[in-house]
């Protein structure tokens, strides 16, 4: 049975002002409210921006058709939470690509382990929380690869886990970046600055027209 929740820390309430557990966050955080936990704290998140927001809701469509066609796996999106049981900490990446193989990791209310990639889109409010906090726990919780995407000044950092479980920067080849978790998902610098048409993309890739 889940504990019950401090007193004043009603579902959709102010964030509790004293530590709460993983269980009683879940309990507290609806499908409306837009925050993450760590190390027992609630962490509330600022309001997307419209870059910010297009850009999400284009890379959602994109790679949601890769992955529908190519059975390659599922991708969640912000506020689905992602729970890190190594940094004691559940994150709600603003997108997570789960593989085919990693499946039995997604629950009802949240991913219970890593995603095999994690996408954050950089606003004012979190980017030293993106290239800090983030960064560390993906990296200690081994998220394979994780992309930074700043919108607002068109600048992309793409890193990848080496063999000592620590991550290096991977520059884009030629304006091209190539995820090394999903085989065949590549992406050019311009598409996501530009918004590609879905159909261009889809082509390039060599899939089926949608």
């Amino acid at each position: 049975m889940a504990e019950a929740l401090p007193a004043g820390a009603a579902v959709g309430s102010a964030a509790p002002a004293e530590p709460i557990s993983f269980e009683q966050f879940l309990d507290w955080c609806d499908e409306d409210t837009h925050a993450e936990w760590r190390g027992g704290r609630v962490v509330v998140m600022s309001p997307a921006t419209r870059g910010h927001a297009r850009l999400v809701s284009y890379l959602s469509r994109l790679l949601g058709y890769y992955m529908d066609v190519t059975g390659a796996g599922e991708v969640l999106g912000e506020p689905f939470q992602m729970r890190l049981a190594a940094a004691k900490s559940s994150r709600s990446p603003d997108l997570m690509l789960v593989a085919a193989a990693h499946r039995d990791r997604i629950a009802e209310l949240y991913l219970d382990g890593p995603a095999d990639l994690v996408i954050e889109v950089l606003s004012p409010g979190s980017r030293g929380r993106d290239r800090g906090e983030k960064y560390y726990e993906y990296e200690q919780a081994g998220v394979p690869e994780y992309w930074l995407l700043d919108a607002s000044r068109e600048q992309a950092e793409f890193y990848q886990l080496d063999a000592e479980g620590r991550y290096r920067a991977v520059a884009p080849d030629g304006g091209v970046y190539r995820s090394a978790v999903f085989e065949g998902l590549w992406l050019e610098m311009t598409w996501l600055w530009r918004g590609q048409p879905l159909p261009q993309v889809v082509a390039a890739w060599g899939l089926a027209g949608c």
